[in-house]
Formats: C-alpha cells, structure tokens, sequence
C-alpha cells in the first residue's frame, strides 16, 4: 500500500514510514499546496494511492463517493508527528 498524506500531516514522516510503506508521498512534494481536495482525491484514484489526513472533508468525500482511492481518517486532533508515525507504522 502506497500512502499520499496530506499536507495536514508532516512531510517529514514519509521518510520515516517508507519501508512499511514503498512509494509513498507528501501532497507537498508533487507542488501541491492549498490544492483543493478533488484534485488529491483524483490524483490518489488514478494513481493508487491511500489518502491519509485529518481532514474531515475527505472522510465526507469518502462516504458519499466511496473508494477508489482508500482513505485513512486520523482522528487524533493535535497530536505530535512521532504520535501519528507510531500510529501509522503500528497499523501497516
């Protein structure tokens, strides 16, 4: 499973979550910022992603639309990076 995370997390994990998950991305690495959640939702649809976030619009999308792509909705509030890395590598 490759991941795109959402520029609600940090970018900083992926280099911590590569090897649970190979070919993962930041949504800050492909120049995307402040995009709007219909481009990353078709972005992680057309290339296989899973879209990890926060962000309670894409868990709406999700029900409405269903899947592809996945989605993984943190519901953690504000929580640290090594919180959110431990919860991702734990749940591979």
């Amino acid at each position: 499973m490759k991941l795109l995370l959402d520029e609600n997390l940090s970018d900083r994990i992926i280099s911590r979550i590569v090897d649970f998950y190979p070919d993962s991305l930041h949504i800050k690495t492909l120049g995307s910022i402040n995009t709007d959640d219909v481009v990353i939702w078709e972005y992680a649809k057309a290339r296989d992603f899973v879209i990890a976030s926060k962000d309670s619009d894409f868990h709406q999308r999700s029900l409405l639309y269903g899947h592809p792509p996945k989605f993984i909705y943190l519901r953690i509030g504000k929580s640290l990076t090594s919180k959110i890395l431990q919860i991702l590598r734990d749940n591979s």
